[in-house]
């Protein structure tokens, strides 16, 4: 790695205020080098750990001084090489400022700083009676889920992070500190700066305070997974039960190859190797019982077969777990291969017929790509499983990556419900967005003119 003198000087400036906090190891740098995304690491020149807002400007106006990139890193559970420092400089690891600040539950919300995790937040508010909702099956940060406009299996019911922040104190690329939102539940004030940053990957400023919204626990939560002969069949199931307006809660979509998956991965829990739907219902004993029924009754419409309920919290943590862990049951279908994963986004009436073409072009690839999706959005995913060492299959799985990021976008969708663009999905901006994304690279080069903040992602300057 070549380092540029301003980086250098900046490493010198950041030591003597951090001290010990600011780290040039190996170790260290290789670990902050890279996401979960199969991209291409690139090495920081150092990576700084802040205890607090103050100390983030204070970072930032040494940077700002000298030039030097910045890259916020929260816990590298990115797929889209969001984290990598491409440029080098410096990644601002928001491990240490992990405190709950504040949880109002009579307003239903909390303050956190960037660096809890949703898991921990969820541990804390348990006697609460209370719960933050947003679940994209890692433990992720709250900065990190907020930077990406995360969702998640539950997104169908509570929707995703931009939903459920409220509110932020963000630190701009010049040192500056600003507050936007409230904890009001709605304002008319202004423009809505709070939901600018959600979602802009670090490119604008450090998030360092989150005001993020909590729900009741539900008495009562039910589970169950049923099978289909078609995935057509499955969606429009959903898609009906949705225009009755039962309340799911959480509804997922597995095709065959990756229930194939989840068996090998799985084996305590086999299931019939055709389209399933997961899903779950919360609520009051009564209501939720009333949902299943009319639910069962809808699927039965359409073919359903195997329906198989778990009441049990130990049943439905088990059917919980296998689901967030198919990324490893895609895996188990190919011992040895890495996995290439894109996810994109339709309406959901489209749902169906985006799938079938995209497992036409999986065929013509002659890879395999198991398929698990958030039906009830209309997201899904693709595992597209690759051997790295072969230069041709890397190049046939990126081709089948942007065949059906295409297919989204005629199908009038989005590249990416969840995972973020990052670097990996920043060639599709202008096609998905024509001159808006030309507003987008102005609103950057206003907020951070010298292009320091997290460079080379989402927008190009």
């Amino acid at each position: 790695m070549v380092t540029s003198t301003n980086n250098c000087d900046a490493v010198s400036a950041l030591k003597n205020l951090l001290g010990d906090r600011l780290s040039t190891g190996s170790s260290i740098l290789q670990m902050h080098s890279h996401d979960e995304a199969y991209s291409k690491p690139a090495l920081p020149d150092a990576v700084a750990y802040p205890h607090d807002t103050q100390e983030v400007s204070e970072i930032m106006k040494i940077c700002t001084r000298h030039r030097c990139p910045v890259v916020p890193y929260g816990a590298g559970t990115s797929l889209e090489g969001h984290v990598i420092p491409l440029a080098g400089g410096i990644s601002i690891d928001t491990s240490g400022m992990n405190r709950i600040i504040a949880v109002h539950a009579s307003d239903m919300h909390a303050v956190v700083q960037p660096g809890v995790t949703r898991i921990r937040l969820n541990e804390e508010l348990r006697a609460t009676g209370l719960m933050f909702t947003v679940d994209p099956g890692a433990d992720a940060t709250m900065g990190g889920m907020a930077a990406t406009r995360a969702s998640g299996t539950n997104t169908v019911r509570y929707g995703t992070m931009r939903e459920n922040v409220m509110a932020l104190e963000v630190v701009l690329a010049d040192g500056q500190i600003i507050r936007t939102g409230s904890r009001a539940r709605k304002s008319s004030a202004g423009y809505d700066l709070t939901h600018l940053f959600v979602g802009s990957e670090g490119t604008l400023g450090i998030m360092t305070e989150l005001t993020v919204r909590l729900f009741g626990q539900p008495d009562t939560i039910s589970a169950a997974t049923c099978a289909f002969d078609s995935i057509a069949q499955a969606v429009d199931s959903v898609i009906l039960a949705i225009q009755m307006g039962i309340p799911l809660a959480r509804i997922e979509l597995l095709d065959e190859l990756q229930m194939k998956g989840m068996n090998l991965y799985n084996p305590d829990m086999p299931l019939a190797e055709k389209p399933h739907l997961f899903l779950e219902f919360h609520g009051t004993e009564s209501g939720v019982a009333e949902q299943v029924e009319m639910f069962r009754s809808v699927c039965e419409e359409f073919g359903v077969s195997e329906f198989q309920w778990a009441t049990h919290q130990e049943e439905r943590n088990r059917l919980w777990r296998a689901r967030h862990n198919a990324y490893y049951a895609g895996k188990a279908l190919r011992p040895g291969a890495q996995g290439m994963v894109t996810d994109c986004c339709v309406p959901i009436s489209a749902l169906a017929a985006c799938i079938a073409q995209t497992q036409v072009l999986i065929q013509q690839s002659e890879l395999l790509a198991p398929l698990v999706g958030h039906v009830g959005d209309g997201n899904f995913h693709l595992t597209i499983l690759v051997d790295p060492a072969d230069d041709q299959e890397m190049q046939r799985a990126a081709t089948l990556a942007g065949a059906v990021n295409r297919l989204a976008l005629r199908y009038g969708g989005t590249v990416t419900g969840e995972h973020g663009v990052g670097s990996g999905k920043r060639r599709y901006m202008h096609e998905e967005h024509g001159a808006a994304y030309a507003l987008m690279s102005q609103i950057k080069s206003t907020i951070d003119p010298h292009n320091l903040m997290n460079p080379g992602k989402l927008v190009t300057l």
